[in-house]
């Protein structure tokens, strides 16, 4: 699938060229982790149908899974109201997490809290 300049154009990127991509189970409906994707990074997901993102730590491209085998193939991928985040569909090939958990999403804030909240 290609992505014309149109599209591109619609996508509200911030002030480093980035847009938040939430990844979600698309049969579990979990959310896996977030990541970050620029222009280069999102044409390449379209293009290997498999989640490709922007490392702000190291300033590259990296397919998710290229290292651990546990790759995001997208089924989907969807834009907020306001042009602002991403949302991708994905079949999950193995955890998401790099600690090996499904998700990156496995910890809650009570966990950092010393008097944690109940709501």
């Amino acid at each position: 699938m290609m992505l014309d300049a149109d599209a591109l154009d619609t996508i509200k990127w911030d002030e480093q060229g980035l847009i938040p991509a939430i990844v979600q189970n698309a049969r579990s409906l979990d959310v896996l982790m977030l990541g970050f994707m620029n222009a280069d990074s999102l044409k390449r997901t379209l293009e290997l149908g498999q989640a490709v993102f922007w490392s702000r730590s190291r300033a590259v491209l990296w397919r998710k899974g290229e290292t651990s085998g546990n790759t995001l193939a997208v089924k989907e991928i969807r834009i907020d109201c306001d042009a602002d985040a991403l949302l991708l569909l994905v079949e999950p090939a193995g955890p998401t997490c790099h600690t090996n958990a499904e998700s990156c999403f496995f910890r809650t804030l009570d966990d950092f809290i010393a008097e944690p909240k109940r709501f």
